[in-house]
Formats: C-alpha cells, structure tokens, sequence
C-alpha cells in the first residue's frame, strides 16, 4: 500500500476544505514547492496534487504552479481537479505528471474517459467523489443519484482499473476512513482494480486498518498537516 501526502490548491495557497466545503478552506503550508521537498524527504514515493479552483470552474486554474510543482518533484504526482477533456489530459501528462485523475467528467461524459483510458493507459484514473454513498460532481458542489458502487462497475467496464475513492462526509473531519464504504466499494469491483482511500484518516490506526483491507493507497492531508499522522511511520508501517 501506498501513502499519498496531498496538496490542495486553491487560490495558489496549500490549503485544506472540511467536508468539501470551499466556505472552510484554511491555509495549511505557506509554500507549495517546500511542501513537496518535505514530502519528499520524509520518504514520499507518490505525491496527491488537487486544483480546487478548477475542480469547481470545469477548468485547469492553478495549471501553471502545478507544472511547476511537476518539474522540480523528483517523485511521481497525480493531478485532480478540472480536468474535463483531453486536450487537459494531454496538457498535465506532457508536463510531467505520472498520473491524471478524472472526476465529475467521468459521470457527465463517460467517452471521455473511455478515450483517455484507451490513449494513456495506466495514466488515468477516475476520482470518486460520494455523499452518503451518491456520486457528488463540480468541486462537490452537485449531489447525484447515481450510487458509488454503480458508478465504479460502470468505469470498469469501460476501462479504468484505478478508483479514487473520497468519502466527503468525512473529508477533513479527522473522524477516520470510511472502511465499511471501502469494503463494499472492494466486493463490488474486479480484485485487480486499484483503490485509492480518501478521507478521514487521522492517525496510523487507520493506516493499519485500511493496510489489512488490502487498498493500493491512502491520500493523507489533514492528518500531516495537523500532525496527528507521521508520515514516516505510515509509509514505513
């Protein structure tokens, strides 16, 4: 299992949201480009990046910082938020991310992802936003009625075998990861496909516990950010 720090951006600014909500938003590291030094250092093999502002806009906006952010990283970064066709796709990859994730485009325009997937291959996965178990678009900001588990079956059948998944209700609450929505997401999918949790992680017992659920990774923000999760000890727990 993999441990993903996260950088959030909105405004340019390392920032962290409760529940999704931007009204919450707070800045949480001064600087972006220290941020992933310290990651880095600290033994970070995969670096979580999000453009919050284009997560919520349906387009790139904080492009060119996380280019820059790509360029100096000596690790692999995936990149959320905004990306809505493939001229974006095409944008982050050739500009140095190892990974693009998409999100609200994925439920909206199913054919976009399936050309993605099929032009870049492992490069693509397909972020899952839920609130109370339906998929949540647009920076979060619009509920669906489309189940996470359906919407997963849907992605694999057209391709992707790397989920995102995030469970709002417990994003930036500390309260701890969403291990019964993770147990169901994994008896619903293929055993290959790769799930990445999102969420809620506070402390190393969660690490622990979504270690024993056998989930390819866990994206870490918060928990760094306000020490309640060292980053050493989880990547080399």
């Amino acid at each position: 299992m993999i441990i993903l720090p996260a950088i959030d951006l909105l405004d340019g600014k390392c920032v962290r949201l409760y529940k999704g909500e931007y009204s919450t938003a707070h800045t949480v590291a001064p600087d972006p480009f220290e941020t992933i030094k310290r990651f880095i250092t600290d033994g970070a093999e995969y670096i979580h990046l999000v453009d919050l502002n284009g997560a919520k806009d349906g387009k790139p906006v904080n492009h060119e910082l996380l280019c820059e952010l790509a360029c100096r990283s000596s690790v692999p970064l995936e990149i959320g938020g905004g990306i809505r066709d493939m001229e974006t796709v095409k944008f982050y990859i050739e500009n140095g991310f190892s990974r693009v994730i998409i999100g609200s485009a994925a439920l909206k325009n199913p054919e976009f992802v399936k050309t993605a997937v099929h032009t870049y291959g492992d490069k693509i996965a397909v972020g899952i936003d839920a609130r109370n178990g339906y998929v949540s678009t647009s920076g979060w900001t619009e509920n669906s009625q489309i189940y996470f588990t359906d919407f997963a079956q849907t992605m694999e059948k057209i391709g992707i075998d790397n989920i995102i998944f995030t469970d709002i209700e417990r994003d930036g609450t500390l309260e701890g990861a969403a291990i019964e929505r993770l147990q169901e997401l994994k008896s619903k999918v293929k055993t290959e496909t790769k799930i990445t949790a999102s969420g809620g992680v506070k402390d190393i017992e969660d690490i622990r516990k979504l270690k024993a659920l056998d989930v390819y990774g866990v994206i870490c923000g918060k928990s760094i950010y306000e020490g309640t999760l060292n980053l050493k000890e989880a990547i080399l727990l």
